[in-house]
Parts: structure tokens; sequence; C-alpha cells
């Protein structure tokens, strides 16, 4: 596109050229140094990215307005680095690491967020202007949050802050999604804050050993597996025939165990109790007769399962919908479960009160 410059903004497109392989140099360590330090504080952000200004782009900025800028330097976003996060609070843990790594032009840099209009949210991100070591021009570094990318993305795309008059009663929709949009951005933050105070309570109660008044969830059952429930039982069934105990995932077990109607870790606390002997017993007559010398980590709890379905009168029907929960249905299902029906119904423990 053919742009109408003055002899002066000529000289700055000049100056931009000049310098553009120093631009892409400090851009990209502008950009590397920023990465390493999200990564090693453990920030999970939604993008990270950099661009260095094309020279079209900037060619159509001065013949825009070339008379606001007396040189290049005054021209703060040739380099412009993007972070976006999943959450609000997130935004302030980036902008403190770039306070440590940059040197920031306080003057330019501004904090949407401090704005109040009700149209203002998808333009509260905070805009860093900053500079490194000796290179002497400035560059942007704009922080927000996905939920507010997208809203300044649609505003964009409609027109909207665009100058164009909008009609009032999409006016009104579009500010009240606006605000949908923040309170989510705020709700997001809440509730991921909530669930770290509620795992922390749950590794606390977990430590001391008050299984009882922890509900059976995801969290809650992954603190438990730390404390290896299950190694007691599984280490007396590889005594039969001196084996290996080979570590598999116990995460399946959980819906295992919430289907035979387990509502706290005590309840499987208990189950370990109640049905040690008898899972023995099933894994005994399992592998007893066999040279195995391997034994995965799972038998242990597979067979406190089997016991607590046969001695509740579940049958081959529940061991059956035992190992579709493990494994998804199958032909051999049916047939593996009526095996292990069979096994377990002539042991001692089907007996026993």
């Amino acid at each position: 596109m053919e742009r109408h410059l003055d002899a002066h903004c000529q000289a700055i497109l000049k100056e931009y050229r000049d310098n553009l392989p120093q631009f892409e140099k400090e851009a990209a360590e502008a950009f590397d140094k920023l990465k390493r330090t999200i990564d090693d504080a453990g920030i999970l952000v939604a993008a990270l990215e950099y661009r260095v200004k094309t020279e079209d782009s900037l060619a159509g900025k001065l013949e825009l307005k070339g008379n606001k800028y007396k040189t290049l330097a005054d021209i703060t976003d040739i380099i412009g680095i993007r972070v976006i996060t999943f959450y609000i609070d997130d935004v302030d843990k980036v902008s403190s690491a770039i306070d440590r790594l940059f040197d920031i032009d306080w003057t330019n840099t501004i904090d949407k967020r401090k704005l109040h209009e009700i149209d203002s949210f998808g333009y509260m991100s905070l805009h860093y202007i900053c500079s490194q070591g000796d290179f002497p021009y400035r560059f942007e570094i704009q922080i927000r949050t996905i939920l507010q990318h997208a809203w300044a993305n649609i505003n964009h795309d409609t027109g909207y802050k665009s100058g164009i008059e909008v009609p009032k009663n999409y006016l009104r929709n579009l500010n009240r999604l606006a605000g949908m949009l923040e309170l989510a951005d705020e709700q997001f933050s809440r509730i991921r804050s909530e669930l770290a105070d509620y795992r922390r309570r749950v590794k606390a109660l977990v430590a001391s050993g008050n299984l009882d008044d922890v509900p059976l969830d995801g969290d809650s059952y992954r603190s438990y597996l730390d404390l290896r429930p299950f190694d007691s039982l599984n280490k007396r069934i590889a005594a039969v025939n001196q084996a290996e105990i080979q570590e598999v995932s116990l995460l399946p077990y959980l819906e295992i165990f919430k289907w035979l109607g387990m509502k706290t870790l005590g309840d499987i606390s208990h189950l370990v109790q109640d049905y040690f002997d008898a899972a023995y017993q099933i894994a005994c007559h399992q592998i007893g007769l066999t040279d195995l010398d391997i034994i995965s980590s799972s038998l242990g709890p597979q067979d406190l399962c089997i016991a607590y379905i046969m001695k509740n009168g579940g049958g081959k029907a529940g061991i059956r919908h035992m190992l579709e929960i493990l494994s998804g249905p199958s032909q051999g299902n049916e047939m593996m479960a009526e095996m292990m029906a069979g096994q377990a119904a002539g042991l001692p423990f089907m007996n026993q009160k």
C-alpha cells in the first residue's frame, strides 16, 4: 500500500529499517527472559507471544499521526509482548515478574484495570512500557486474562469502540455481556482459590488420620493414595510367591469405590480393615498354585472389591460391572466375572458372619 509520508516520517522509517535486526534480537531476548521466569514460577498462561511491528504497520501509524513523534524512540510499541492468563490474580503475578526483569517507564505504563466505566471490561489489561540493558528503544508488554482478550477481540470485530455509533439496544446487550464476563473472570479466580484451600484442608485431615471426616472425591483420594493404604495387603499377597510388586495407577478404583457406596476416605479404610483377610483368601486362590513372580499393585484393591461385592450379594453381575468400570465393556468380562465369582464363592470368608 502506498503511503504518503513527509520527510520527518521517512527519517523515522529509515531509522526503523536500520535497527530492525536489533529490534528482532531484543524482542526474542525479552520474550525468552519473561517465559523462563513465568515457567519457573509455575504460572500457567493461555498464551505468551511477541511480535516486532512490520514496516507497513509502522508506516500506517506514521501516516496517521507521525507529527506526534520526534524520533523512533518515542514509539513504544515497535516490540510488543502479550501475556494472556487464565486468572485475574495471575495478572499480578506476571506483573511482579516484569517489575523484576525490566526497567519500567512508570509515566507511560497504564493499568487499565483501574478504570470503572461500565464498558471497560475488554480494556482492563495492564500495559507496561519497558526497556532493558543499553537498548535505547522501549517496548510494550500487555497482560490480560483470556476472557478480557476474547472480549477485546469481539469489540474489535463488531466495531464497538471504533468510533462508529452502535445502536443503543446493541450497546446495552454488549455492556450486559461485558458485566457477565467480568463476573466470570472474578469467579474463576475465587473458585481456584477456594479449591486450593479445600485441598490444603483435605491434606491436613488425611495426614491427621481423620479419614471419616474427609469426603471421597478426586482430590481426597489422591491424597489418600499417598498414604499407600493397600501396601500391607499387597505385600502379604506378594509373599505367597515371593513376587515383585509392579506399581500401577490406582485412580480407576475411585469410581468403583463410589459405585460401592463409599462416601468418605474412612469408608475405604474400613473396607481395607474389614475385608483384608477375605481379599487375601481370594488372592491366594488366584496365584497360590502358579509361579507368578510379579503382581500388580492393583491386585489388593481389586480383591478387596471382589470380596465386598460377593459378601454383599453382588455376585457375578457385580463383578462384571466392576470390570466394565475398570476397562470398559467387553465380551471377556462375562467369562472373567463368572470365574472370579465361582472362585470366591467357595472360600471360607463367604461362610463367616
